[in-house]
């Protein structure tokens, strides 16, 4: 697995850049889907990473590369920024009880240059308070997965119909408030309480190519963004990236 230093490189597909990377799981999707995929994050994610990447702040990176022109060579813009702000874990219990700290919200000023770019973009986010429009709303059983996993997207420049959210067949499996339930999902967050395994979160997500708690619970299943990734192409005839 090669991981150049350079974020700039040839390709046969439309380039996609994924900033705020993690470990890949939204990259892993949109290759599936048919992208070229490069990832940026502020942490060194190189060892696991299955695409280039280049670790730095993405929003400065993301910036360089409108005043340089260089976005050009991107078909497609997708950003999962820092949500722990909104988030329904963060607004809800952990907040209710006291836990966790002070969050950066980054959505506005993400949004702000990826409408800079001209490009169609993606915005992922959990459920909860964040200020992104749920222009298409995922979950693991929609795909039959052993996660439920709720994200919501905003789609910047494109359209593309909603799909139906599905029930779900029972509850995550765990202790909530006091009370275990077993259940067809598992939660894929946390520590202790009946939460996940590294490898349960592993299969539940399909997400092979890192084996860090941290990396997998920030996570969103490949399922998720290989359906945006195709719902895009199936409606689009982007240009394949050439040499800047």
């Amino acid at each position: 697995m090669t991981h150049p230093t350079d974020i700039r490189r040839d390709h046969d597909r439309p380039l996609l850049l994924d900033l705020f990377c993690c470990a890949g799981g939204a990259a892993m999707g949109y290759s599936r889907a048919g992208f070229d995929v490069h990832g940026v994050d502020i942490a060194d994610r190189s060892a696991r990473y299955p695409f280039p990447f280049r670790q730095g702040d993405a929003l400065a990176l993301l910036a360089a590369l409108i005043d340089s022109g260089e976005i050009t060579r991107y078909t497609m813009v997708h950003a999962s920024p820092p949500c722990q702000a909104g988030c329904a874990l963060t607004v809800g219990t952990n907040q209710a009880m006291g836990w966790g700290g002070t969050h950066t919200d980054l959505i506005a000023a993400t949004r702000t240059l990826l409408d800079a770019t001209g490009l169609p973009y993606v915005i992922e986010q959990p459920n909860g308070k964040a200020a992104v429009r749920k222009d298409i709303s995922l979950c693991g059983e929609m795909f039959g997965l052993g996660v439920l996993r709720h994200r919501n997207f905003e789609l910047g420049g494109w359209t593309t119909p909603r799909p139906r959210h599905v029930r779900h067949r029972g509850y995550v499996r765990g202790w909530r408030h006091g009370i275990y339930r077993d259940g067809p999902y598992v939660a894929a967050y946390g520590d202790g309480g009946g939460k996940a395994t590294i490898p349960e979160m592993q299969t539940a997500m399909d997400i092979t190519w890192t084996d860090v708690r941290e990396e997998l619970t920030e996570a969103i299943p490949p399922s998720f963004s290989e359906w945006i990734g195709r719902a895009y192409l199936t409606t689009h005839t982007p240009t394949p990236a050439v040499a800047a």
